[in-house]
C-alpha cells in the first residue's frame, strides 16, 4: 500500500481510527482514506476510514486500492477488519475506471466473507458503492447521522418525483426497520464502542468454563399458559452471562430474536422466536433474519442456541405473496449447512415445519432440549381436532357440548401422537429438563461439542 499513499492530514479520519482501537499505529494515508493497525482489548485489528474532508469521502482508484489491500491483509493474519464509512460513492471524475476500483473493493470483502469478521460503522453518508461496501460486510453499526441509500434526495426526485430527505431514505430508523442496519447508535461515539464489543466478541471467542452454571431462573419469566405472550428477551438475557446479550437487527422480523452474548465465557449466537410478535410465529422477514444470522455465525465459527417457543409458520395470502417459502427455506438451507455446535431448547412449544427449522435433529442439531409440559407435534392437539374430526365438530350446535367433544378429542390426539413423550422415546427430543436447569444444561452440553474454529464457511448473503 505505501507506493500510493501520501501524508496529507486527515484529521477526522485519524481521530475515529482513534476512538476506535487501543495504541492505533502505523496510520497510512491514502487519497481519501485513513489506514491503521491497532488492538481492541486483546484482539489485533487492521480497520480504515474514509475521509470526509477529501471530495466528501467519495472513492477514488487510490482510495479503493486501500480498502481492498488492508482487507485482504487482514484475511492473511486473520484478524477482524473493521470500517469507518462516510463517503458519497464513486468519484464522478474518475469515470468507469472509478466504478471498476468500487467492485475490487467489493471482491475483497466477498473474498474475506466467512474467513475474517467484517465490521462496518456508517458515521455519515453511505451512497451508492459506498453503501454495498458496508452491505458486504458482517455487520453494520449506524450513528445518528448515518444514512445508507443507493443514490441520494435530488436524483430520487429527479427520476421518480418523490419529495424525500436522505434521512428519510436512508437513515437508522428506516433502515432499523429494513434490517440493512444491524445495530443502531445514538451516538457516534457509542456507535464506535458497538463495533468494539462486536470485534471482542468475535475475536476472542473464549472458552466454555463449566464452573460457571448459576444464574436465575428463566421459567420464572415464561407464562404456563401457552396463549400468553411475552418478551423472549429477558429469557435470553437470563440464560447468557450477564450484561453480555448484544441483539443484532432490533428493530427488522421482530417476531425473532437474534444476537451474539457469551455462555460461561463462550461466544454463542442466539435465535428466539419472540411471543409477543406475531405469537412468536415464522414469517417470510424471520426467514431472512434468522437464516443470514445463522450462515453468519457458522462463517464466524460461533456456536448457536436456539430457544423456541413457535405455534408455526405465519399463514395467509400476505406471506404467500411475500414468498414465506422461499424465504422461510433460507433458515432450512442455512441450519443444516452448519458446522459449529448447535443447541436447542424448546420452552413452551414447537409446531409443524416451524419445529423443523428452529434448530431440529432432523436439520442437525447437536442437541435437543425440552422444559417439562412442552408441547411438540404436527400441530396443536385442538387445531388438529378441528381438521381431523371437523364433520363430527360441526354436527354439534351446542357451543358448550362442543367445547367439550374438542376436550376429549384433543386428549384422544395426544394419547395417539405421543406429543413431547413420543418424541423423547424417538431421540427427537434428547432431554426433559427444569427450567432452572437450563443454563446449566447449554454449558456442559457445549462443552462436551468439539470446537470448530477454523473450519470457516463463505456464508452466502
Amino acid at each position: 500500500m505505501t507506493s500510493m499513499l501520501t501524508r496529507s492530514v486527515a484529521e477526522q479520519a485519524t481521530a475515529r481510527l482513534h476512538l476506535l482501537l487501543d495504541d492505533p499505529h502505523v496510520f497510512e494515508h491514502a487519497d481519501g482514506v485513513v489506514v491503521a493497525r491497532g488492538r481492541i482489548g486483546d484482539t489485533e485489528v487492521l480497520a480504515f476510514s474514509t475521509d470526509a474532508t477529501v471530495q466528501g469521502g467519495a472513492l477514488g482508484e487510490d482510495s479503493c486500492r486501500a480498502i481492498a489491500a488492508v482487507t485482504d491483509q487482514a484475511v492473511r493474519e486473520r484478524v477482524p477488519v473493521v470500517g469507518i464509512w462516510h463517503s458519497g460513492g464513486a468519484r464522478l471524475r474518475e469515470g468507469v475506471s472509478g466504478l471498476h476500483a468500487v467492485g475490487q473493493v467489493f471482491a475483497a470483502q466477498v473474498r474475506a466473507s466467512g474467513q475474517v469478521p467484517q465490521i462496518s460503522v456508517v458515521l455519515g453518508p453511505a451512497a451508492g458503492g459506498a453503501a454495498y461496501g458496508p452491505a458486504l460486510t458482517d455487520v453494520i453499526v449506524m450513528g445518528p447521522q448515518g444514512r445508507v441509500l443507493v443514490t441520494g434526495p435530488d436524483v430520487v426526485r429527479t427520476v421518480t418525483g418523490q419529495d424525500v430527505d436522505a434521512e428519510r431514505l436512508g437513515g437508522p430508523e428506516t433502515h432499523a426497520r429494513s434490517g440493512v442496519v444491524h445495530i443502531g447508535a445514538d451516538t457516534d461515539a457509542e456507535a464506535l464502542q458497538r463495533a468494539r464489543l462486536l470485534v471482542d466478541l468475535l475475536g476472542r471467542q473464549g472458552e466454555v468454563d463449566v464452573r460457571r452454571t448459576d444464574g436465575p431462573d428463566p421459567g420464572a419469566l415464561v407464562p404456563s399458559e401457552h396463549r400468553l405472550a411475552y418478551d423472549v428477551r429477558p429469557v435470553v438475557r437470563a440464560v447468557v452471562d450477564p450484561g453480555t446479550f448484544l441483539e443484532v437487527q432490533e428493530g427488522w422480523a421482530r417476531n425473532v430474536v437474534t444476537g451474539l452474548a457469551r455462555l460461561a465465557g463462550r461466544t454463542v449466537g442466539v435465535v428466539a422466536n419472540n411471543p409477543i410478535r406475531m405469537a412468536g410465529c415464522l414469517d417470510a422477514s424471520s426467514g431472512d433474519k434468522a437464516g443470514r444470522f445463522v450462515q453468519w455465525c457458522d462463517g464466524n465459527g460461533v456456536p448457536l442456541v436456539f430457544l423456541v417457543d413457535v405455534p408455526g409458520y405465519l399463514p395467509g395470502v400476505g406471506q404467500e405473496d411475500a414468498g414465506v417459502v422461499r424465504r422461510g427455506a433460507k433458515l432450512l438451507h442455512a441450519y443444516a449447512a452448519c458446522v459449529v455446535p448447535r443447541l436447542t431448547v424448546v420452552l413452551r412449544k414447537s409446531f409443524g415445519g416451524a419445529f423443523i427449522a428452529m434448530g431440529s435433529k432432523g436439520l442437525g442439531a447437536d442437541a435437543v432440549f425440552a422444559w417439562p409440559g412442552a408441547q411438540v407435534d404436527v400441530m396443536g392437539a385442538s387445531a388438529a381436532v378441528e381438521v381431523l374430526h371437523r364433520r363430527e365438530l360441526a354436527a354439534e350446535p351446542d357451543p358448550v357440548r362442543r367445547a367439550e367433544l374438542v376436550l376429549r378429542l384433543s386428549a384422544a390426539h395426544e394419547a395417539t401422537t405421543g406429543g413431547l413423550g413420543r418424541a423423547l422415546g424417538s431421540g427427537v427430543v434428547d432431554e426433559i429438563l427444569a427450567p432452572e436447569q437450563t443454563r446449566a444444561r447449554l454449558v456442559t452440553a457445549l462443552a462436551a461439542l468439539p470446537d470448530t474454529r477454523g473450519r470457516h464457511r463463505n456464508p452466502p448473503l
